[in-house]
C-alpha cells in the first residue's frame, strides 16, 4: 500500500481546491450568462415595443392611417385606435409579467389598471365587438377572457 506524506496531501488538497474553484466559477458564469440573455431578450422586446408605441402615437394623431394595416369597415375612429393602443400597453405589461420582469407589487398595480380600463371605459366593448382581439397573441387573449373579463361585473 502506498503511504501519503504531508506534501502529497497538500498537493491533493490544492488540486481539489482548484477543481472546486473552477466548478464554482463555471456555475456562477452560467448564471450570469442566463441573466445577460434575459436582459438582451428584454431589450429586444422593449425595442419592438418602442416601434409599436410610435406607430400607436401616429395612429392617434392620424386615425385615417389605420387603413394601411386594417382596411374595411367604417372610417377609422379615434376611439378604436386608442383602444388598440391601450390594449397594446396592457399586452406589453402582461408579457413583462410572464417574463418575470415585473414583481408582484408592480403586477398588482397593472392588473388593477387593466381591470379598471375594462370596467369603466369602452375597451371592453371594443374588445368584444370590433374584433380587436385578433391583433393580439393567444396567451394575452386568454388572459383577458379568463382573468380580466370574468373578474369584472357585466354591464
Amino acid at each position: 500500500m502506498v503511504e501519503f506524506g504531508f506534501a502529497d496531501w497538500l498537493t491533493l488538497a490544492q488540486t481539489a481546491g482548484i477543481v472546486g474553484t473552477m466548478l464554482l466559477t463555471l456555475y456562477f458564469s452560467k448564471k450570469q450568462i442566463q441573466g445577460i440573455t434575459t436582459d438582451v431578450e428584454t431589450r429586444v422586446l422593449n425595442d419592438l415595443d418602442e416601434k409599436i408605441h410610435r406607430m400607436g402615437e401616429l395612429l392617434i394623431e392620424r386615425p385615417g392611417m389605420l387603413k394601411v394595416i386594417a382596411k374595411g369597415g367604417a372610417e377609422s375612429n379615434e376611439q378604436l385606435v386608442f383602444s388598440y393602443y391601450i390594449l397594446y400597453i396592457c399586452s406589453h405589461a402582461y408579457h413583462m409579467r410572464v417574463r418575470k420582469v415585473l414583481n408582484d407589487n408592480e403586477w398588482a398595480g397593472w392588473l388593477a389598471w387593466i381591470r379598471n380600463a375594462f370596467t369603466y371605459g369602452t375597451v371592453r366593448e371594443d374588445w368584444k365587438t370590433s374584433s380587436i382581439e385578433a391583433w393580439f397573441d393567444p396567451l394575452f387573449r386568454e388572459f383577458i377572457d379568463k382573468e380580466v373579463l370574468s373578474s369584472i361585473p357585466a354591464k
